[in-house]
């Protein structure tokens, strides 16, 4: 079956780095659509070579520089290597050929998230390569925009200018959120796949996949199942803070194991951190991050949810932004803020001299007490704040107050 292609937030990134770095590298989790990204890259100016192909692995282990020496007849050596994981050793090849010969966009590799893949291309092309991440897709790219969400107006207009900046980059969505969460962002359930029946079908598969075969490739997991009730319990807590010593109480495992998992699910882009936003001020602030699941489809079916909740809708925001961020030339930092005392806010956009507290709501309404939070905020950090962002789930976008902006997740997202 033959499916149209969906443009990607990431191409202008990858295509502006591609002019400039000899080695740009595509990472991500599996099934984000890393390789068609990189053959739509690619176009009749670049070879794309895979080794999945038996073929090209066996001449990138017996032959790398034969292989490295392959390309269009315009851009010889100009290649696009995908699943480079496959065979680690292909990276001194690549490190000999990029010092023997500095040319932007020679090499485009791309690898599913592989601990050790990454780690050898960190090592091995230091000072030689630049990364982005491919997240699922966001709903914009979906629906065909090709981009994430509005975020890009909070940045580049005044706050007066929000709302008509806001109104001009919004795109119409016949889903409710709930449905966007339920459907995920990897792209073949979330466009080809049309029951949730499927889709959970496939989310089964991709997690026995990536449990059963992935993950105990990459490291020692000692007790599968116990991994898997940590996988669960963690689906269980999207939003709120890392509480490890619960997190391995509930999976019946020894805190440092639980932290070498945690942390095996960060690094191959299946969790979202998201740490707290502070300044040298003597506030007692929560030190401890907030997380996400890269895909808030997956981590319903983890939890067995068919009914998303509030937290569902942050977890949609939260992959938006991080998806967004990648997009940008100098990447911002997406952090959020706790007091002690309770108050909160779910998100922070951290760039060079400004911030952007935003918080979420899935109320189909707000009131001026629903931005209380955001004002704290505002009032402590100053002129440093541009003006805060309320996402809900209303149809109206409108100010609360005089620098809180109620804007409909489908405006924002």
């Amino acid at each position: 079956m033959a499916h149209h292609y969906r443009s990607r937030a990431l191409e202008p990134i990858l295509r502006a780095r591609l002019t400039t770095f000899p080695v740009v590298v595509i990472t991500g989790a599996r099934q984000t659509g890393k390789s068609t990204l990189a053959r739509e890259l690619g176009g009749e100016a670049r070879t794309y070579l895979t080794l999945d192909d038996y073929s090209v692995l066996d001449q990138a282990r017996r032959a790398p520089d034969a292989l490295l020496s392959r390309g269009a007849s315009d851009k010889p050596g100009c290649l696009t290597l995908d699943e480079i994981q496959r065979e680690p050793d292909l990276l001194l090849a690549i490190k000999r050929a990029v010092d023997e010969r500095r040319t932007p966009g020679r090499f485009l590799l791309t690898g599913s998230a592989n601990l050790d893949m990454m780690r050898g291309v960190s090592e091995t092309l230091a000072g030689r390569a630049v990364y982005v991440t491919l997240w699922p897709m966001t709903r914009r790219e979906a629906e065909g925009a090709g981009r994430a969400g509005s975020w890009d107006a909070l940045l580049e207009e005044p706050p007066h200018r929000w709302l008509a900046a806001l109104a001009d980059s919004a795109t119409a969505t016949r889903s409710t959120w709930q449905e966007l969460a339920l459907r995920g962002g990897y792209p073949f359930p979330a466009l080809h796949l049309g029951t949730q029946p499927d889709r959970e079908a496939w989310f089964e598969g991709y997690l026995r996949t990536y449990l059963e075969r992935d993950l105990r490739q990459l490291a020692a997991i000692d007790n599968l199942v116990a991994f898997q009730r940590l996988v669960r319990a963690v689906a269980h807590r999207v939003g709120n803070l890392m509480n490890q010593a619960g997190l391995a109480r509930d999976a019946g495992l020894p805190p440092t194991t639980a932290q070498r998992y945690m942390h095996l699910l960060e690094a191959s882009y299946q969790l979202l951190r998201v740490e707290p936003y502070a300044v040298n001020r003597n506030k007692r602030l929560v030190k401890s991050p907030k997380l996400y699941w890269c895909d808030p489809g997956l981590a319903l079916h983890l939890a067995g949810s068919a009914a998303p909740g509030g937290e569902h809708l942050e977890n949609l925001v939260a992959c938006d932004l991080f998806a967004w961020r990648e997009t940008r030339p100098r990447r911002p930092n997406i952090l959020f803020w706790r007091t002690s005392k309770g108050a909160e806010v779910d998100f922070v956009i951290e760039t060079t001299g400004d911030l952007i507290p935003v918080e979420v709501k899935s109320s189909a309404s707000v009131r001026v007490s629903d931005a209380r939070h955001l004002d704290t905020f505002m009032r402590e950090y100053g002129d440093r704040v541009r003006s805060g962002v309320l996402v809900y789930a209303g149809h109206q976008t409108y100010w609360v107050t005089d620098r809180v902006l109620a804007v409909p997740w489908h405006v924002m997202i």
